[in-house]
């Protein structure tokens, strides 16, 4: 029997699903659970690991099944997840011993201050591509060793095991035999030298945290194990964090090609080739899905706070939009706007300017400005935010963005795309298909298993529309300057 589907396991912050791909890159079936959040205090935000193991194992179980396909016919399993997020267990049990500590907690914030009081900010950012933040795994793995009673004795006895969500889920399902993670994954924790490609065995000594405790790093497309589904040996073949994953999925694997997804905030990705960049511009920089056969590249990496969030904003706390949907049609109604701006700093200004306290605000109102114009200018701002990280990625790589792929929810508005290709004087290229984390994580699977090869993503993602830019020249400037000074009068530092 041919094996002719691969699997991906999609393990996102609000959700865990599972997809059945065909050999020609179609969606066979789909199988989605939701997620419940844990907030034990304010700022403090947790998932139950074993709840993670059995959703997954259960939306894998009805995906398979409901897709009416023979398990012997799939060919490999790719795991995409939520990075960051931590779950340490013990080694003999392999019962966590704390909830997972979600990449959005905050309770660390007291050891990234003490790292930044030791000096440490230029080191981890020169060795780890990141910035000292609690968002990262590190601190939160140092957390749990100080907190739960007897974590730091058991894991400086070797009796404790860490791992980000992939490797939780890698341990599970293949019975405690691997404690394996990738690159991209390992990229993340703030305790991965991403120059030496091995533990930053520095920073290990100063979180006080044994190198006992972590997993093989080893590249995002090859053995991580087998899963036994119903007496048939599956193996998983691939593993990334999910912003990589969307990298890969629309082909991004060469240097100069950007992608940027639209969900809740943007994610913008750029592939930067074999050369750690070091941002002058307060990107991140961080490792791209990793090939056997292939050298490791490196990617920049920024993140706009508010990108869907503000089409929300309109919608549920304004009230002028029924839908996000309904904004296309509103934004082509009406003439282009004249200096009016939109900067939804709601929870600060991200990459590139990094201004936590600024707040959000509306520039250049007129009597004329109505319901519309407020749409179409907030709309705009996704557009603009991610024009200010591509800029900033341009300047710290000396390299032109070539293409801009793009993905998620706010991507199928054509203005916005439209706009954001005038805006960058690029084309973007939206694919027909939008499940673009998950489908990387299958492609990663495919080729080591054989169903694809590298060459094939361009011939599988089938482009839904490229969008040239048409604006002048002249009008792209003025109206770029305007949305500068609007920035500037945001910013409180």
């Amino acid at each position: 029997m041919n094996n002719k589907y691969v699997i991906a396991f999609d393990q996102g912050t609000t959700s865990t699903r599972t997809i059945v791909f065909d050999e020609k890159g179609t969606i066979v079936s789909i199988a989605q659970k939701e997620l419940k959040q844990y907030y034990p205090q304010s700022g403090w935000v947790e998932h139950d690991p074993l709840e993670i193991y059995k959703d997954q194992f259960d939306t894998f179980n009805q995906a398979v099944t409901e897709s009416g396909i023979n398990p012997e016919e799939i060919a490999s399993i790719g795991i995409t997840n939520q990075r960051e997020t931590t779950v340490v267990w013990d080694k003999e049990t392999g019962e966590p011993i704390h909830n997972a500590i979600v990449w959005l907690d905050k309770r660390t914030t007291g050891i990234c201050k003490d790292l930044e009081k030791k000096g440490l900010s230029n080191y981890i950012k020169k060795n780890t591509g990141l910035v000292i933040d609690s968002y990262f795994s590190g601190t939160k793995l140092k957390w749990i060793l100080g907190n739960v009673e007897g974590a730091q004795e058991k894991a400086e006895a070797g009796k404790l095991m860490f791992g980000t969500i992939d490797s939780w889920l890698i341990y599970k399902f293949t019975n405690g035999k691997k404690h394996v993670t990738d690159h991209t994954n390992a990229s993340r924790t703030m305790i991965y030298n991403i120059k030496k490609l091995d533990w930053d065995e520095r920073l290990l000594d100063e979180l006080n945290i044994p190198k006992s405790l972590l997993p093989k790093v080893q590249t995002s497309s090859s053995d991580f194990g087998t899963i036994d589904y119903k007496g048939i040996q599956i193996p998983i073949y691939g593993v990334a964090g999910d912003q990589q994953a969307s990298l890969f999925g629309q082909g991004g694997f060469e240097a100069g090609i950007a992608k940027s997804t639209y969900g809740t905030g943007c994610f913008i990705l750029l592939n930067t080739g074999g050369k750690q960049v070091k941002s002058k511009k307060g990107l991140l920089t961080t490792l791209t899905c990793s090939l056997d056969s292939e050298p490791v590249n490196y990617a920049l990496e920024g993140s706009v706070f508010a990108g869907g969030a503000s089409i929300q904003w309109l919608r549920d706390r304004m009230k002028i939009i029924k839908k996000a949907s309904d904004t296309e049609a509103i934004c082509t109604s009406i003439p282009p706007l004249k200096n009016i701006y939109v900067v939804p700093a709601f929870a600060g200004l991200g990459a590139p300017h990094w201004d936590g306290k600024a707040k959000g605000s509306i520039y250049g109102m007129t009597l004329d400005t109505g319901r519309e114009e407020l749409i179409k200018a907030t709309v705009e701002a996704l557009a603009y935010q991610t024009k200010d990280v591509i800029g900033a990625m341009e300047k710290d790589s000396k390299k032109k963005i070539v293409t801009l792929k793009v993905d998620g929810g706010a991507s199928a508005n054509n203005y916005l795309m439209q706009f954001q290709a005038d805006l960058l004087n690029v084309e973007v290229d939206r694919p027909k298909m939008i499940e673009v984390t998950a489908f990387g994580a299958a492609l990663l699977a495919g080729i080591k298993a054989g169903v694809w090869t590298k060459s094939d993503i361009a011939l599988i993602r089938e482009i839904d529309t490229i969008f040239s830019p048409k604006m002048e020249e002249k009008i792209r400037k003025r109206k770029y300057k305007g949305w500068k000074k609007a920035i500037k009068r945001t910013k409180r530092k």
